[in-house]
């Protein structure tokens, strides 16, 4: 009896009853599982020698020669880096405060401000630029400013990238607003909280992680972006990805790939924090 109670046996399966099938798995195609380690080599391969080869002491981008940090401390001393990164810094700092803000706005108007003719075509309209091609954005920009002849260097940057970064920054926002409960704010009005101490001191702070997260991946989108900043910058507003562009037209050098290995490093950075963020916060109210 002891060995039976250890080990259970399943009742028979009625006659005329069909044992339910497994359910299909697509790893379970012949070669899938080759195909997509072929698939991650493919995709991560190049970056990863791009790492590798920014260490090279050598003046060639592609043959190994030894381990040196020199690129890097050529890098760290070129003024041109350092001018347009810091107008990068400028422009990404700027315009992912303003995308966020609105983008903290709009997803209160959607979530907390009820139901209202025309929503549907609001959202769409609001995360129109993450469907339509870059180069189309950043063509009808250009065309903007030049039709209303606006040349503020940086600001034409700033501007672009603002409304180019809201979807981003809109998504962890509404997705962080969508998860917390109506009840807090409802306690804070059965309490005599009028809207704006309701908001200060119960959705805000709630809503704090998602805004957070939302700023990081708006900073990280405007820092990398290069077909807009390329588009509608003027003279004397370079940033750090037109830089780099410009290098990869006169030759490949280690030089390059020290540059593209910190953006990388940065944007994996910026990335996994706004995804811890968001993560951390599915587990609080």
């Amino acid at each position: 009896m002891s060995e039976l109670a250890g080990n259970p046996i399943s009742p028979p399966t009625p006659k005329g009853i069909r044992k339910p099938k497994a359910a299909f798995s697509v790893g379970r195609i012949p070669g899938f599982a080759a195909a997509t380690l072929a698939f991650f080599l493919f995709l991560y391969a190049p970056i990863l020698l791009l790492v590798v080869f920014s260490f090279n002491g050598s003046n060639s981008a592609t043959i190994w020669s030894h381990f040196s940090l020199d690129w890097y401390a050529k890098v760290a001393a070129n003024s041109d880096i350092q001018r347009a990164t810091l107008n990068t810094l400028i422009v990404a700092g700027i315009a992912s405060v303003l995308a966020t803000a609105l983008a903290t706005l709009a997803a209160l108007a959607m979530a907390r401000g009820g139901r209202f003719r025309g929503s549907q075509i609001a959202l769409g309209t609001l995360l129109l630029p993450l469907i339509v091609p870059e180069i189309v954005i950043a063509i009808a920009m250009l065309i903007f400013f030049t039709a209303v002849g606006m040349n503020l260097g940086l600001g034409n940057i700033i501007v672009a990238h603002t409304v180019f970064c809201i979807p981003f920054a809109y998504l962890p926002i509404r997705a962080r607003l969508d998860s917390l409960s109506p009840v807090y704010e409802e306690a804070a009005q059965d309490l005599y909280a009028d809207g704006w101490r309701t908001f200060r001191h119960v959705t805000f702070p709630l809503l704090a992680p998602g805004i957070l997260s939302g700023l990081m991946l708006a900073f990280i989108t405007s820092v990398d972006d290069f077909i807009i900043s390329l588009m509608v910058g003027s003279a004397g507003s370079t940033t750090l990805p037109i830089y780099i562009y410009s290098l990869i037209r006169i030759g490949i050098t280690p030089q390059i790939n020290a540059i593209s290995t910190l953006v990388l490093l940065i944007s994996f950075i910026f990335v996994s924090l706004s995804w811890l963020i968001a993560r951390r916060s599915e587990k609080t109210p």
